[in-house]
This record gives structure tokens, C-alpha cells and sequence, in this order.
């Protein structure tokens, strides 16, 4: 198991069990030296044994990394040479009876299920055996192995569903942190795109509408200025052309590689994929716009947006994709038939997973000043349309 808060338990639990195993053992040695030297030095050969086989196979056990070696088997066969050497121990000495309680656990982490139960029934069963043979039968010989017995089958029991429960614990814990990582480098990624896209419109904006404007009146002053002097202009212009076209490949090269040959048809490419991954229809009806590179890249990730959760949330077999635009308007419209949604409670709740796609819209949206409308309602499909207001210096 991955290290956590909960390893100091689980190790807590381990030393404990180690610390009681060799501790009865060494009661076990110290009773029987104070009955009989000679029974003591037996006992003490049988107890050293125990204690050597169960840390050596302690250690064994969680040194061992070899996958081609059975590990059922050698726990198998360790288990039963500590619970012979422990009947020997129990068989000289009354107290070595005692150790069948650590036993126990042993048996419920080692043999898992119903072989675990019957170690357990047939070492308390020996355990009672011995103590009447040494001390005579009596009401506390046998029930105090067998409410040892239940009490280790009560706490076993506990103690693995506790284990199993840390365990899952750990894998979503694991599992978090992953898609942690996984949205911190989706939001680096969307945080580089939209970086370029607005480094992009800028220089649109700007130096290529300056060098634009600067060419056209070179050009006009062209014919007008007599030479020697219009070979100057004519070289300024020029110039000046280069370096438009310099721009605009620098404005390309930021622009996102699915606008390469405009929005249509990014738009229809996305439809495409959208239909070969999956069961649904996506009709694309997309206008020819000469839009400015800001607005294509806002509407592209719209649609990509509006189309991921149709996929992940709709049920839907058919979208319809469409593109429209005026002098001073332009809308996406991306419309489904799946089992739509409350879009009043999915828009209102800014923490909800399912409602992020939506919201992410809609601040693309706002940077440009338009509005996003969501439009559904519980098996009646939803409609998501995006408007986006174009200014005169952005028609240019």
C-alpha cells in the first residue's frame, strides 16, 4: 500500500503483534524454568525456534519481490511450521497456550477466508486439549480459548475491512491526484492557446492593420510624386509589403492549427471527427466569413465545448452546427436532441463539474462583449447559441 496517515497504523499494529508473539514466548520459557530446569531448557529450545521461524518469515515476507515464486505457498507452509512448533511449545509448557490468541490474527491475515476460520477452531480446539492435560479440564480451560477465538475473529474481521477501506481510500486519493495533474496541464495548455490566439489578434489589430494602411498610402503616393522620388516611396512600399507578409505568417503560426483553413472548415472537420468517434450525427451549416482571427479561435473552442458535452452528458444522436453573420453580428448555434437538462440550476451552480463547460463559454463569450444562451429543458434536447457583436475596426 502507498505510504500515507494511515501507515503508522497498520505498522502500529504489526510491531504490536511482533512484541506479543515474543513476549508469550518468553513467559512461556520463564514458567517453565520456575516448574523444572529440564522441562525449562526443552521450552526454551522450542520457544527459540518459534521466534526465529516467525521473524525470519516476518522479514521474508516483506523482503520478498521475486513474482515468479508462489507467495500463497510459502505463507502456507510458514504458518504451518510456526503452528507446529507451537503445539511442541504448548505441549511442554501449560503457558505456551497463550500464544495461540496472536495466533489467531496470524491465521485471519495469512489464510484469508473460511481456511483462516478453521486454523483458528482447530488451534483453540489443541489449545483446550493442552491446558486439560497439563492443568486438568476446567469451565475457564475451555472458554477461555474460545472467547479468544471470537474476539480475534471479531477484530480480524475489523481489521480488514478497515484495511480495505484505507486502501480505497488511497486509490482515490491517487486518482485525484492525477486528474489534479491532468487539469493543471489542460488549464497550462488552454492557458498557452489562448496566449497565442490573443498575441495573435493583437498583431492583427495593430502592426498588420498599421502596415496595411502605411502600403496603401505608399501606393497613393506613388502616383503622385515624380521620380526620383517615387523610387524611394515605391521602395518603402515595398518594404513595408514584406513586412505585412512577415506578419501575417507570424500571425498564422499562432493561430490554432485547426483555423489553418478557416472556421468553416475547422467547423466541419470537428463534425466529422466528432461522427467517427462516436454514434452521432453532427450536420454542419456554416457561412463564409471573413472574421478576425480572435472571434474564429472563441467560436472553434465554443463549438468544441458545446460538442464535449453533448457527447459526455446529452444522450443525443443528431447535432446541428450552424454559422451565421451580418455586418455586425456573428452566431454559433450548436443544437441536439439528447435529454437536455434544468439550465437554469446547471448556470447557477458555479461549482458543479457539469456546468464548468458552460461556464467556460461564457466568459470566452463576454471577452468579446456577447451573450451565450442555453436553451433546454428534460427530453427536449438543448440549444446553445453564442453571439458575438463585430466592431468596424474588426470587419476591416
Amino acid at each position: 500500500m502507498s505510504p500515507s496517515t494511515l501507515t503508522p497504523v497498520f505498522t502500529g499494529l504489526r510491531v504490536g503483534l511482533h512484541a506479543l508473539m515474543i513476549g508469550l514466548a518468553g513467559f512461556a520459557v520463564v514458567r517453565a524454568f520456575l516448574i523444572s530446569a529440564e522441562t525449562g531448557t526443552w521450552t526454551s529450545v522450542a520457544a527459540v525456534a518459534f521466534v526465529t521461524v516467525y521473524l525470519s518469515g516476518a522479514w521474508a515476507g516483506r523482503m520478498r519481490r521475486d513474482p515468479h515464486v508462489s507467495r500463497r505457498g510459502y505463507a502456507v507452509g510458514w504458518v504451518a511450521a510456526l503452528t507446529l512448533l507451537w503445539a511442541v511449545l504448548t505441549w511442554l509448557s501449560p503457558e505456551g497456550a497463550y500464544l495461540a490468541f496472536p495466533l489467531f490474527f496470524l491465521y485471519l491475515h495469512v489464510l484469508p477466508g473460511r481456511g483462516g476460520v478453521a486454523a483458528i477452531v482447530v488451534t483453540a480446539a489443541f489449545a483446550i486439549l493442552a491446558l486439560g492435560l497439563h492443568l486438568g479440564f476446567s469451565v475457564g480451560g475451555v472458554i477461555g480459548p474460545l472467547i479468544g477465538a471470537g474476539v480475534a475473529v471479531l477484530i480480524g474481521l475489523a481489521y480488514r475491512a478497515f484495511r480495505r477501506e484505507a486502501e480505497e481510500r488511497e486509490r482515490l486519493l491517487a486518482e485525484l491526484i492525477r486528474t489534479r495533474q491532468q487539469l493543471a496541464e489542460s488549464e497550462r495548455a488552454q492557458g498557452a492557446l489562448s496566449e497565442r490566439a490573443r498575441l495573435a489578434r493583437e498583431i492583427h489589430d495593430t502592426v498588420a492593420q498599421g502596415l496595411s494602411s502605411i502600403q496603401m498610402l505608399l501606393r497613393a503616393a506613388e502616383r503622385d510624386i515624380p521620380d526620383p522620388g517615387a523610387g524611394y516611396v515605391r521602395l518603402a512600399r515595398e518594404t513595408a509589403a514584406d513586412s505585412l507578409a512577415d506578419t501575417r505568417q507570424i500571425i498564422r503560426e499562432l493561430t490554432p492549427d485547426r483555423l489553418g483553413d478557416g472556421l468553416v472548415a475547422a467547423l466541419e472537420r470537428l463534425g466529422r471527427e466528432l461522427s467517427e468517434r462516436s454514434s452521432i450525427t453532427v450536420e454542419v451549416d456554416a457561412e463564409e466569413l471573413a472574421l478576425p482571427m480572435g472571434i474564429q479561435t472563441a467560436l472553434l473552442r465554443i463549438a468544441q465545448g458545446a460538442l464535449s458535452n453533448t457527447v459526455r452528458q446529452a444522450h443525443a444522436t443528431q447535432v446541428a452546427v450552424e454559422l451565421r453573420g451580418d455586418d455586425s453580428t456573428v452566431s454559433l448555434t450548436v443544437r441536439d436532441d439528447g435529454q437536455g437538462f434544468d439550465a437554469a440550476s446547471t448556470v447557477g451552480d458555479s461549482h458543479g463539474a457539469d456546468s464548468f463547460g458552460l461556464h467556460a463559454m461564457r466568459e470566452r463569450v463576454e471577452q468579446f462583449g456577447g451573450t451565450l444562451d442555453v436553451d433546454s429543458a428534460a427530453q427536449q434536447g438543448t440549444r446553445v447559441t453564442a453571439r458575438l457583436p463585430l466592431t468596424e475596426r474588426e470587419s476591416n
